[in-house]
């Protein structure tokens, strides 16, 4: 997917749940499938801390997530992707993240989301550290998301158990 469209897309689904059910506040993984539409399976951070979450992820989906990502405008997204790093292991090997400046997208949120607290449709701005990664294999896996920018830090490890496709 482009940046804009991973974005807006992962954006928009994390901005679909309200306060206790939003998978970005998920402390177990049990919100994990909350949301997701199909074509790609989204995986979540936190609002800053760690979390280790179990879910079941379908068979023939791909995976994204971000490291670390931010919304707002360009002057925002220069500023806190100066200071960002992080990085994913998936099965215990290192996979590439990729690095997405301030980029335009569409995002649809709504009211009472934690992520973005207003509701409805509209234009912003994203930028973060981004892993795509093709579908896995039947079985369990896991995936280790660290990413920081500045105070700003998230620590997220994943089991995964993909059903059989």
């Amino acid at each position: 997917m482009s940046a804009a469209e991973l974005q807006g897309r992962w954006w928009s689904w994390a901005a679909s749940s309200t306060g206790g059910a939003n998978p970005v506040s998920d402390p177990d993984g049990h919100l994990c499938a909350k949301g997701q539409q199909g074509g790609v399976w989204f995986l979540a951070g936190t609002f800053g801390g760690s979390a280790k979450r179990s879910c079941t992820v379908p068979a023939g989906v791909p995976l994204a997530f971000p490291l670390v990502n931010s919304v707002g405008e360009p002057a925002d997204c220069t500023a806190f992707m100066a200071l960002a790093q992080g990085s994913a292991t998936l099965d215990g090997r290192e996979v590439p993240a990729e690095r997405f400046d301030a980029t335009p997208v569409q995002i649809t949120a709504v009211d009472g989301n934690p992520v973005l607290q207003g509701g409805g449709r509209f234009r912003t701005h994203a930028c973060g550290l981004w892993v795509q990664v093709e579908p896995l294999a039947a079985g369990s896996h896991t995936v280790g998301i660290r990413g920081s920018s500045g105070s700003f830090a998230v620590s997220v490890d994943y089991q995964l158990q993909v059903s059989g496709g």
